[in-house]
């Protein structure tokens, strides 16, 4: 199972996350493409890090909302949609290949990312804009116990998945993320590594009820914008690399 973390999440003289220390833990980096954080500087500086410790680079494109940290939704239309995630992957795949680099996949960020489970027409707009792309690239999406229907989609649009399960998140019983206002939304050391265990072995999580949901998952988010959570990386890598 590999490793994905969102990085390149600065912007100006606001510094956010600690790329220099996450990324020889992980094995793929989506990076912001400055419509959510991210500008030019550190887009670069995120893309030569990823080259040094041979980390894959996703793009990590949003809504168009810097203020708001891209997580808020905005009703944008299917080609308002597409325009916008071709504007943004294309900029950082080309400064990707001017430093010699390939972009591989693409993750939307925050509230664009939930709108893409949550609403048929947004997941149609963004395979879309990837189908409609110069060349193939990955999209990432959530696991859920829609997989399949999702892989359906997907493979009508000739667009490969990638089916990613988060280590820090509590899962509800409809197999989506809890959402962050309710208690226990967010692990506890202890039960991230726990519910790293079972997917690893299991390739399942227990629900905040005590249900057992199979998920189909490729890679695991971990998140590095702290000190504890790249201690918590260090410790997800040694269970990954040791499975």
């Amino acid at each position: 199972m590999l490793l994905n973390c969102d990085l390149g999440e600065s912007f100006g003289r606001w510094t956010m996350g600690v790329e220099a220390t996450v990324m020889p833990h992980i094995d793929q980096a989506n990076i912001a493409c400055g419509f959510h954080a991210g500008n030019p500087l550190i887009m670069h500086h995120t893309l030569a890090l990823a080259a040094e410790h041979g980390v894959a680079i996703g793009a990590h494109p949003a809504y168009p909302d810097l203020v708001g940290f891209g997580r808020r939704s905005m009703k944008l239309s299917h080609d308002e949609i597409g325009a916008n995630l071709h504007y943004q992957v294309a900029a950082l795949e080309g400064m990707a290949q001017s430093m010699g680099l390939a972009l591989t996949y693409v993750k939307p960020h925050g509230a664009l990312y939930h709108d893409m489970m949550a609403q048929t027409a947004v997941r149609t707009a963004i395979l879309d804009a990837i189908a409609s792309y110069h060349r193939p690239l990955g999209l990432m999406v959530q696991a859920t116990v829609q997989a399949d229907a999702h892989l359906a989609e997907a493979d009508a649009a000739g667009v490969q998945l990638l089916f990613e399960a988060f280590a820090d998140r509590c899962y509800d019983d409809d197999g989506g993320l809890l959402h962050r206002s309710q208690p226990g939304a967010v692990l506890s050391r202890e039960r991230m590594l726990a519910q790293v265990t079972q997917l690893l072995r299991n390739r399942s999580v227990t629900t905040i009820s005590g249900n057992i949901i199979p998920l189909r998952v490729d890679t695991l988010c971990v998140h590095g914008d702290n000190p504890e959570g790249v201690r918590a990386i260090e410790a997800v890598r040694t269970l990954v690399d040791s499975g």
